[in-house]
């Protein structure tokens, strides 16, 4: 005689395998997901960051931190508003900010002969 209870059966393990396997691809859509809206995000606050910098911010024109500032300000607000985007819409966000921030930092830097220590641009771009 064995006491077997408290263990699962050979039927309930099958079944939890089963779904398991089902939803793997749903969790490693979400994870990507996550992943680049944090990405999104991460490079939002960095460039924020990067303008609040005495030695960045001050070598920008005002109308060049009006763009960072604003594109920036969508970014976060567009991560708000849209929190079941998908990797992709998230991606694609971040290559437009990344398009209207970059050039701005661009010149910053070959004005300024390149930052010391500075490997290149704010959040790694």
């Amino acid at each position: 005689i064995t006491n077997d209870k408290g263990r699962l059966s050979e039927e309930e393990i099958n079944r939890m395998v089963k779904e398991a396997e089902k939803y793997k691809s749903e969790d490693e859509k979400n994870a990507k997901r996550i992943t680049a809206k944090n990405a999104l995000e991460n490079f939002a606050y960095q460039m924020r960051n990067s303008l609040k910098d005495e030695k960045i911010g001050a070598k920008l024109t005002d109308d060049d931190k009006a763009k960072v500032e604003a594109a920036v300000k969508e970014a976060i607000e567009w991560t708000g508003k849209n929190a079941s985007a998908t990797a992709e819409e998230y991606e694609a966000k971040q290559k437009e900010v990344a398009d209207i921030v970059n050039p701005i930092f661009a010149k910053v830097y070959a004005g300024a002969g390149g930052a010391p220590g500075a490997g290149g641009m704010p959040g790694g771009m």
